[in-house]
Protein backbone atom coordinates (compact mmCIF):
# COMPACT_ATOMS: atom_id res chain seq x y z
CA UNK A 1 0.00 0.00 0.00
CA UNK A 2 3.05 2.38 0.58
CA UNK A 3 4.46 1.69 -2.58
CA UNK A 4 0.94 2.83 -4.34
CA UNK A 5 1.05 6.19 -1.79
CA UNK A 6 5.14 6.71 -2.79
CA UNK A 7 4.09 6.55 -6.79
CA UNK A 8 1.20 8.87 -6.48
CA UNK A 9 3.11 11.46 -4.57
CA UNK A 10 6.14 11.15 -6.91
CA UNK A 11 3.40 11.90 -9.82
CA UNK A 12 2.13 14.53 -7.75
CA UNK A 13 5.44 16.70 -6.75
CA UNK A 14 6.70 15.98 -10.08
CA UNK A 15 3.79 17.86 -12.19
CA UNK A 16 3.82 20.31 -9.62
CA UNK A 17 7.60 20.72 -10.53
CA UNK A 18 7.09 20.93 -14.10
CA UNK A 19 4.20 23.61 -13.43
CA UNK A 20 6.87 25.60 -11.42
CA UNK A 21 9.69 25.22 -13.94
CA UNK A 22 7.09 26.93 -16.86
CA UNK A 23 6.44 29.93 -14.28
CA UNK A 24 10.29 30.38 -13.87
CA UNK A 25 10.29 30.64 -17.61
CA UNK A 26 6.61 32.22 -18.46
CA UNK A 27 6.08 34.92 -15.45
CA UNK A 28 5.25 38.33 -16.14
CA UNK A 29 7.91 39.65 -13.33
CA UNK A 30 10.62 39.23 -11.19
CA UNK A 31 9.59 38.87 -8.08
CA UNK A 32 7.10 36.12 -9.85
CA UNK A 33 10.00 34.33 -11.00
CA UNK A 34 11.56 34.06 -7.23
CA UNK A 35 8.67 32.67 -5.52
CA UNK A 36 8.55 30.28 -8.38
CA UNK A 37 12.08 29.18 -8.08
CA UNK A 38 11.70 29.08 -4.08
CA UNK A 39 8.32 26.83 -4.75
CA UNK A 40 10.88 24.53 -6.90
CA UNK A 41 13.24 23.81 -4.10
CA UNK A 42 10.30 23.44 -1.58
CA UNK A 43 9.26 20.93 -4.54
CA UNK A 44 13.21 19.32 -4.70
CA UNK A 45 13.01 19.00 -0.88
CA UNK A 46 9.50 17.00 -0.74
CA UNK A 47 10.74 14.63 -3.82
CA UNK A 48 14.38 14.00 -2.21
CA UNK A 49 12.47 12.99 0.87
CA UNK A 50 10.22 10.42 -1.03
CA UNK A 51 13.34 9.07 -2.87
CA UNK A 52 14.99 8.82 1.11
CA UNK A 53 11.22 6.94 1.93
CA UNK A 54 11.24 4.47 -1.02
CA UNK A 55 15.16 3.58 -0.75
CA UNK A 56 15.02 3.11 3.22
CA UNK A 57 18.11 5.65 3.48
CA UNK A 58 18.92 8.58 5.51
CA UNK A 59 21.51 10.11 3.11
CA UNK A 60 18.49 10.88 1.23
CA UNK A 61 16.88 13.19 4.43
CA UNK A 62 20.67 14.85 4.60
CA UNK A 63 20.31 16.10 1.16
CA UNK A 64 16.96 17.79 1.44
CA UNK A 65 18.42 19.43 4.52
CA UNK A 66 21.47 20.44 2.37
CA UNK A 67 18.90 21.51 -0.39
CA UNK A 68 16.99 23.34 2.02
CA UNK A 69 19.40 25.48 3.41
CA UNK A 70 20.62 26.74 -0.05
CA UNK A 71 17.07 27.16 -0.93
CA UNK A 72 16.57 29.50 1.66
CA UNK A 73 19.57 31.34 1.23
CA UNK A 74 19.22 31.68 -2.10
CA UNK A 75 15.94 33.21 -2.15
CA UNK A 76 16.66 35.90 0.92
CA UNK A 77 19.41 37.13 -1.69
CA UNK A 78 16.97 37.11 -4.90
CA UNK A 79 14.83 39.07 -2.63
CA UNK A 80 17.19 41.15 -1.16
CA UNK A 81 18.82 41.79 -4.87
CA UNK A 82 15.08 42.60 -5.96
CA UNK A 83 14.53 45.73 -3.29
CA UNK A 84 18.13 46.89 -3.01
CA UNK A 85 19.73 46.09 -6.38
CA UNK A 86 23.05 45.08 -4.51
CA UNK A 87 23.54 41.37 -2.11
CA UNK A 88 26.59 42.71 -0.53
CA UNK A 89 26.50 45.65 1.34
Amino acid sequence: MIGYALLFAFACYGIALLFNLYRVVIAPGVPDRILALDTVAINMIALLTLFGIREGTEMYFEASLLFAMTGFVSTVAYAKFILRGDIIE
